[in-house]
């Protein structure tokens, strides 16, 4: 799911970086598109769910080069370490964006 979610927000990002991009007018327009709390929140949840893919393929690919365990604890507990990493990235995505 945080695949899907990070592929539909390039089309998002890059639209607002054309739009950023194309003249002081449009990065003016941009600028005023992020004060929004509603666009601040829906770029929050980018970033969380970035962040949380970015972790999960970290994981499995530790996984698939030996560097962890296969078995259930090991899986078990590499998820949880990952929900927390990405807790924390979330949290410093929301100062980051906010």
């Amino acid at each position: 799911m945080s695949g899907v979610i990070t592929f539909v927000a390039v089309g998002i990002l890059l639209w607002l970086l054309g739009l950023s991009l194309s003249s002081p007018e449009g990065f003016l327009a941009a600028s005023s598109i992020m004060d929004s709390f509603f666009v601040k929140f829906i770029m929050w949840g980018i970033l969380t769910a970035l962040a949380y893919h970015v972790v999960g393929g970290v994981r499995h690919m530790l996984m698939d080069f030996g560097y962890l365990e296969e078995t259930f604890a090991s899986g078990k507990r590499s998820a949880n370490l990952s929900f927390v990493i990405t807790v924390v990235l979330s949290l410093l995505a929301g100062v980051l964006v906010w």
